[in-house]
């Protein structure tokens, strides 16, 4: 486990216990407290790709009761953030630059916000994660990329 950094340790560790998915949640949202406004759930965390469910409830609706578009890219950026700091190299460091997404479905159920990225992608300069928003039929409701800008980490 030496190899593996602070974030993916602690998550990993937080599996042995009875809602342990439910504590990193929470942890996160206290790291950064903007997304706790969507109330997300880490459902599942790899190198280079981690999941994260947000609950369709009035809290996160728009004028039709559909989950709201920017609750869910609230969520995709949560995921990215998460997957990110989980799977960046040490010798690198992140930030996010932007994203582009595009809306395919209404999002009339529970989501599921997806980020991955390709190991090899993980070098200096811009680096596009690719997000994706599942309904619980796995129907994309949402798609894009979040641009992220890869540094040499100081030394």
């Amino acid at each position: 486990m030496s190899d593996v950094n602070r974030t993916l340790a602690i998550y990993r560790k937080l599996q042995n216990y009875p809602l342990g998915n439910r504590i990193f949640s929470l942890m996160v949202s206290r790291v950064a407290p903007y997304f706790a406004s969507i109330k997300p759930y880490i459902s599942d965390l790899q190198i280079n790709r981690c999941s994260c469910v947000i609950k369709k409830r009035k809290r996160v609706f728009n004028h039709i009761k559909t989950v709201h578009v920017i609750a869910i890219c609230n969520g995709l950026e949560m995921a990215m953030g998460v997957m990110a700091e989980a799977s960046v190299p040490k010798n690198l460091r992140w930030i996010p630059k932007g994203m582009t997404v595009e809306y395919s479905a209404k999002a009339g159920t529970d989501i599921e916000c997806v980020a991955e990225v390709n190991p090899q992608d993980w070098k200096p300069g811009n680096m596009l994660v690719a997000v994706n928003a599942f309904d619980s039929n796995g129907t994309v409701v949402v798609s894009g990329h979040i641009k992220l800008w890869i540094t040499e980490r100081k030394v």
